[in-house]
């Protein structure tokens, strides 16, 4: 019997985008599948296995082993730094990782403070920069912390803009352009190849046909 396949992936607009193009690439998914409250989801008819999680836990779960696959976008790749294959860009759930902050103001001389999510990445981006930074790591609302005086800058996920605006915050520097990766756990490419390589071989064919 052949064994399922487990693709690890976050809910939301990435799970939906994700899941259009599982199915555009010929695999048969329930319509419920982004309704259901379950965690684990399985499709026998694909032999395959969702689980879903957290963002920043699905490079976890790949490279532990637990998810054979994962659906990731490179920010969290650069944050979390971990040991498995990045396989394919999806080029679905575009956006961009930048610095922000209240307009017209500088970067405090004496102790400059930054807010973010991606205190690794904020931490090689400004050390590149040459500039010395004390990094202030939040799980969420990071537009806040300039509002209140608790950093001069944040570093974060920027879509459409929106969010930044209606907090009074510009986009100041721009750090790395973002899209959704495939990526595959090394030891699971190695037991599993033919069915990693057909999923991949079909995802690839669809992401080429939509930036034709």
């Amino acid at each position: 019997m052949k064994s399922l396949l487990t693709i690890a992936m976050p809910k939301g607009r990435i799970f939906e985008e994700a899941a259009e193009l599982l199915q555009k690439a010929g695999y048969v998914l329930p319509e419920e599948l982004n309704e259901s409250r379950k965690l684990i989801l399985d499709v026998p008819n694909e032999h395959l296995r969702f689980i879903l999680a957290k963002p920043m836990d699905v490079t976890t779960y790949v490279e532990h082993g637990v998810a054979d696959v994962g659906i990731a976008g490179k920010d969290v790749m650069m944050e979390e730094e971990r040991d498995v294959y990045e396989v394919l860009d999806l080029n679905i759930s575009k956006c961009h990782l930048a610095v922000a902050g209240l307009p017209e103001t500088k970067l405090n001389d004496i102790a400059p403070k930054v807010a973010t999510k991606y205190p690794n990445v904020a931490s090689k981006y400004f050390r590149e920069q040459g500039e010395q930074v004390e990094i202030i790591k939040l799980n969420g609302s990071i537009e806040l912390a300039p509002l209140i005086g608790l950093a001069d800058r944040i570093v974060d996920i920027v879509s459409t803009g929106r969010t930044l605006r209606e907090n009074g915050l510009v986009e100041l520097e721009h750090i790395a352009d973002i899209t959704s990766r495939l990526i595959v756990n090394p030891v699971s490419y190695r037991m599993k190849d033919e069915t990693i390589d057909t999923l991949v071989e079909r995802l690839a064919k669809v992401v080429e046909e939509e930036q034709e």
